[in-house]
């Protein structure tokens, strides 16, 4: 009896401990759940009905912050820009704004640069703030990032600042060349004279707005659009046409593919790029006009093409080399850049813009390809533009003999191989 006793005594005892641990396991539960989470560090009963919707549809930044200046609500993007911090609004200037406005019930606006979250550069991250009353004791945040808007704009003004330069140097000269011919009116030699150098401006002028227009063009219209198979070899005959009178001028001998293999004509019809055909004519006569502008007297200008096998796909690379002044190192990071001139007098002594290799940037960019430039100071330069190929103009095994490696950086002058589709010159000048 006294056995049945105790048996019964231990298991009211341990009924007891397990209803005196299930109770606190649910309190704990309970509290883990009311406790503030990443979006929301108050439950959203703290909220006016309505409100949690319509700040999960802003693209704004939302903070809401009760009277004791702690998070009620907080969007994911207020996190990612550093905002919020340990439940706080962690940004001093806009935690003044907030009190103040919860302390008069105005509405603030002001625009602040902010550090940058696990960066160790020092750029500044623009944001709009704008704080408002929510109901009788919220206040609702919203952050605008105008990092972007603000790049943008920088290189509108800019493009702007440059244009105008431009535009006002042969203008100006136009203006003072046509003042003196008036001086000179009884000097018909230097009226010539003059007359030529106003022709000279003229011709700038002219190339600067087109060159405008283009650039505009290749930013704003879709290539894709009325693309089609171009034939490269097409392509390289009009480059070379259209800066065939100043290399015969300066005696620069324009050749292609370097050493023409032989029965290679058969197969240049097979190289093909898919594209804007009047966008890519642009971007390759540029290349080739800037080789012979900055190659000195009877040296040599070749242009080369291959296809070349990557992993998402066969590419047309074409690559155009000078014997030139060359490309320092740190002006080979901005050569591709809007009005940027390697050497500015020799620019302006060709008639260069600036303007060329962007465009040639844009339309590569533009058709899914790129352009690279390598560049030695003495030596020369070679800017090579990569293009996806027009696989629908052709039917070939994917292990014919034309594939080459992507790294075979062979240069320009040694022999090619049977793997080298290389296009022969229509004409080579003297």
């Amino acid at each position: 009896m006294d056995v049945n006793a105790a048996v019964a005594a231990a298991a009211a005892i341990a009924g007891l401990c397990t209803g005196v641990i299930a109770m606190l396991a649910f309190r704990w539960s309970e509290r883990d759940q009311a406790r503030p989470t990443r979006t929301s560090l108050h439950t959203d009963a703290a909220l006016p009905p309505g409100v949690d919707t319509v700040l999960s549809v802003l693209r704004s930044s939302a903070v809401v912050l009760d009277e004791s200046d702690a998070v009620v609500k907080a969007s994911s993007a207020a996190y990612a820009l550093g905002l919020v911090r340990g439940g706080k609004l962690a940004v001093e200037p806009m935690l003044h704004m907030a009190r103040d406005t919860r302390r008069d019930g105005e509405i603030r606006q002001v625009e602040l640069d902010l550090p940058r979250r696990g960066t160790g550069r020092g750029e500044a991250l623009a944001v709009s703030a704008r704080v408002a009353p929510l109901g009788s004791r919220l206040v609702l945040l919203l952050v605008e990032d105008l990092t972007e808007a603000r790049r943008i704009e920088a290189v509108r003004r800019d493009f702007v600042a440059n244009v105008s330069h431009e535009l006002k140097t042969p203008v100006g000269a136009l203006s003072l060349l046509s003042e003196a011919v008036m001086d000179a009116s009884d000097d018909p030699e230097a009226v010539t004279r003059f007359a030529g150098r106003m022709q000279i401006e003229a011709t700038r002028l002219t190339n600067l707005v087109q060159e405008l227009i283009d650039l505009s063009r290749v930013q704003n219209d879709d290539p894709l659009e009325d693309a089609e198979p171009v034939r490269v070899d097409e392509l390289v005959a009009e480059a070379i046409d259209r800066s065939r009178h100043p290399a015969s001028t300066k005696q620069i001998t324009m050749a292609v593919g370097g050493t023409t293999a032989p029965g290679a004509e058969g197969a240049t019809s097979d190289l093909h790029i898919w594209g804007n055909r009047g966008q890519l004519a642009a971007a390759l006569g540029n290349l080739v006009e800037n080789a012979v502008n900055y190659s000195p007297a009877r040296t040599r200008v070749g242009i080369s093409a291959r296809r070349i096998t990557v992993s998402g796909g066969d590419l047309i690379e074409i690559a155009v080399t000078d014997q030139g002044i060359g490309i320092s190192e740190k002006d080979r990071e901005r050569v591709f850049e809007r009005f940027y001139r390697v050497d500015p007098a020799r620019s302006r002594a060709t008639g260069g813009t600036g303007l060329g290799l962007a465009i040639v940037k844009h339309v590569a960019a533009s058709h899914g390809g790129e352009v690279t430039v390598w560049s030695s100071e003495g030596q020369g330069s070679t800017f090579t533009l990569r293009l996806p190929e027009a696989g629908a103009v052709r039917d070939r095994s994917s292990t014919g003999p034309d594939r080459v490696d992507e790294d075979d950086d062979r240069p320009f002058d040694s022999e090619p191989s049977d793997q080298n589709t290389v296009i022969p010159a229509p004409e080579v000048l003297p």
